[in-house]
């Protein structure tokens, strides 16, 4: 049998965490990447080609990787707690990144608007999540905050939480945002509830919900602009 050579054995210009420093991460493969957060292999496998693994049960797709949960990574040989937490770590990090790197408008004129603010923070999330926006009476966004986080079901919309948000930040305008970690942008009979339920809250108070926008990988749903709202 073959002796497999570990990373310590290779041409030091080829170990990652060498080859990061004296060339950049951008030289580094994704597969590298990854294993210079996981930081040293088993006696099977070594940190690059566990990483290796990682990539090749999601196909090479940096997006799917990131929607892993802590126990999927740890699953994988050489992965425990600590590597798993820096790995999922470090995934979010690089998705706070992108969505920092978007401009945000402070304006909303319609779904486009919502949908350039929220794809890059919901699309490849492994739950679900609701989120709000207030807005002023000339839409302008006074706000925008976490609902409320669930699973691959669905999440919990309180509609006290948003009509006292909105009433203390002297709100007329409500945005609905969630994403459908299953891809589909179809909205579910508890979507159309959730939708209602806060549309009639709104109106007690004289405010509006204008929009409750749906958001998958590439696709998006508009309540407003489907004439359901």
């Amino acid at each position: 049998m073959e002796k497999r050579v570990s990373i310590k054995e290779w041409d030091e210009q080829d170990r990652p965490r060498e080859k990061l420093m004296s060339r950049g991460a951008s030289a580094l493969s994704d597969a590298e990447l990854l294993g210079v957060l996981i930081g040293s292999g088993t006696v099977e496998c070594s940190a690059v080609e566990i990483g290796e693994q990682l990539l090749a049960s999601v196909g090479g797709n940096l997006v799917e990787l990131g929607r892993k949960s802590l126990a999927e990574f740890q699953a994988f040989a050489g992965i425990g707690l600590a590597r798993g937490v820096s790995i999922v770590a470090a995934l979010e990090l690089g998705r706070r990144r992108r969505a920092a790197e978007l401009p945000n408008p402070d304006y909303i004129s319609g779904s486009v608007d919502i949908v350039s603010i929220f794809r890059p923070l919901l699309s490849d999330l492994p739950h679900e999540e609701v989120w709000a926006i207030l807005l002023s009476r000339s839409k302008r966004i006074i706000e925008r905050f976490r609902v409320s986080q669930g699973g691959l079901d669905g999440a919990v919309i309180d509609p006290r939480i948003v009509i006292r948000r909105a009433l203390d930040r002297n709100a007329v305008g409500i945005v609905l945002v969630h994403n459908h970690p299953s891809g589909g942008v179809a909205p579910s009979e508890q979507d159309i509830l959730n939708t209602n339920k806060i549309q009639l809250a709104a109106t007690y108070f004289d405010m509006r919900l204008l929009d409750h926008v749906i958001i998958a990988d590439a696709e998006s749903f508009s309540f407003a602009e489907q004439g359901l709202l």
